[in-house]
């Protein structure tokens, strides 16, 4: 890997308590955004934000349709909408059908950023109940990004990195206390 231009993380259930524990010892210079795609109830947006931002000295937004994409802030997929990287460097918010039961999609947001960021892009998947964010880590395999999964033995719902293990190659298996240090050596 050249260089990181972007982190993404998505997960679903379990995922949560993952980001409380990791958030806390990341450096507040990462030269890159880091964007988190998590399924969650609606109407639980600005409840995300606050948990998160209490955890860090970074900056914590919801993501925002046609919004610039900053180096060093942490964006959230809004709750019912997927969220795209566009090649301008910006989000765009889409209401179209569910995949994998779930809008925003994890493979959606996986498969938008390897095509602008390709090489340049590192994924994390975390805890969950379902197969989202596998076939997005194969795109951002094709595209020579760099992908990640949490130890499902870590996991309180192994399914979904179990499934990324299965059936993609994946450069790093995380426990929940390797994940900050490997965030942060990627800067």
């Amino acid at each position: 890997m050249k260089n990181c231009r972007a982190l993404v993380i998505g997960g679903s259930a379990g995922s949560l308590e993952v980001l409380l524990r990791v958030f806390p010892d990341l450096r507040e210079d990462l030269p890159f955004p880091i964007i988190i795609v998590v399924h969650r109830k609606q109407g639980t947006d600005f409840l995300l934000a606050d948990l998160i931002s209490k955890k860090t000295k970074l900056e914590v937004k919801e993501a925002e349709e046609k919004e610039k994409i900053v180096v060093g802030t942490v964006y959230l997929a809004p709750s019912d909408y997927h969220l795209l990287i566009e090649r301008d460097g910006s989000f765009s918010l889409d209401y179209s059908e569910k995949v994998n039961y779930s809008r925003p999609s994890i493979d959606v947001t996986f498969q938008s950023a390897a095509e602008v960021y390709q090489e340049d892009l590192v994924c994390l998947l975390l805890s969950g109940s379902n197969a989202d964010g596998v076939n997005g880590l194969i795109t951002v395999n094709s595209y020579g990004g760099q992908t990640a999964v949490q130890d499902p033995e870590s996991a309180q719902v192994e399914y979904m990195p179990a499934q990324a293990i299965a059936r993609t190659e994946v450069a790093r298996i995380l426990k929940i206390e390797e994940m900050a240090t490997y965030i942060n050596a990627l800067a």
